[in-house]
């Protein structure tokens, strides 16, 4: 117990030191804001207490760490919404909306629940990182300036304070990862794979993430169709990206 409530201290800590450090690098730049620094400062705040808690004591500091995460998530919006808040007391809050509809105390464990969700999109953003520039390069698909779509932007707008920003940042982040990492599925499948499913109810589905799906070979065609179709949006000479990217607004780029 000593060791773990030690680590969860020590942990605690230096999430309180990371945050104004934080505070005083985007005071400098906005650039913390935005990929490539705030996927930086984002694992200041997820996955880097759990290995500083490893380091510390193996696995009782992995749960020290998740404590010390859980404590400084409430107590930031506690006192964030006291600091921010106050001139706004009779202010109504997105938080205090879904707490009226949900119930406060299901309202914060359903919020609780999503954040383990943050180990999926630290993966997927790892992956655009590392993965992805590799497969552009060899299959000469469209690059991405991160920038772009992973950033942190509503902590502009008004009376977001507390538990609404700090969720919203969340989504904020999640969002751009997720949408970036649609969008290079969307290069790869295009490309080594235009044909559509057997399941209608699939090809519906995806047609959102995948609007090029309508335009990929039917499911019930043969392989020459699938080259003919895919010798119909690749020549080799731009770049090879899915049939609806803009770049094939372009009249060079036209089909």
């Amino acid at each position: 117990m000593h060791q773990l409530l030690h680590t969860a201290f020590v942990i605690f800590a230096s999430l309180a030191i990371a945050a104004i450090f934080t505070r005083i690098a985007y005071a400098i730049t906005e650039k913390v804001a935005q990929a490539p620094l705030l996927d930086l400062f984002v694992s200041l705040f997820t996955w880097a207490p759990w290995v500083a808690g490893a380091l510390l004591n193996g696995w009782i500091g992995i749960m020290g760490a998740v404590i010390a995460q859980l404590v400084f998530l409430h107590v930031f919006c506690v006192v964030h919404r006291a600091l921010r808040g106050f001139r706004k007391k009779k202010a109504r809050t997105l938080t205090d909306a879904q707490g009226r509809v949900l119930g406060p105390f299901r309202n914060q464990l359903c919020l609780m629940v999503q954040t383990p969700a943050i180990l999926v999109f630290a993966q997927v953003r790892l992956a655009e990182i590392l993965l992805y520039p590799a497969i552009a390069w060899l299959g000469k698909l469209p690059t991405y300036r991160s920038s772009e779509w992973v950033n942190l932007s509503r902590h502009k707008y008004d009376g977001l304070i507390g538990y609404d920003l700090l969720w919203c940042w969340y989504c904020d982040w999640m969002t751009g990862i997720w949408a970036l990492g649609s969008e290079m599925l969307r290069n790869i499948e295009s490309f080594w794979c235009p044909i559509r499913f057997r399941s209608p109810d699939k090809n519906t589905n995806i047609s959102i993430d995948f609007p090029d799906v309508e335009k990929w070979v039917s499911a019930d065609g043969t392989m020459e169709d699938a080259v003919l179709a895919f010798e119909a949006h690749y020549n080799g000479i731009g770049k090879n990206s899915w049939w609806g990217h803009p770049d094939r607004r372009s009249p060079e780029r036209k089909q």
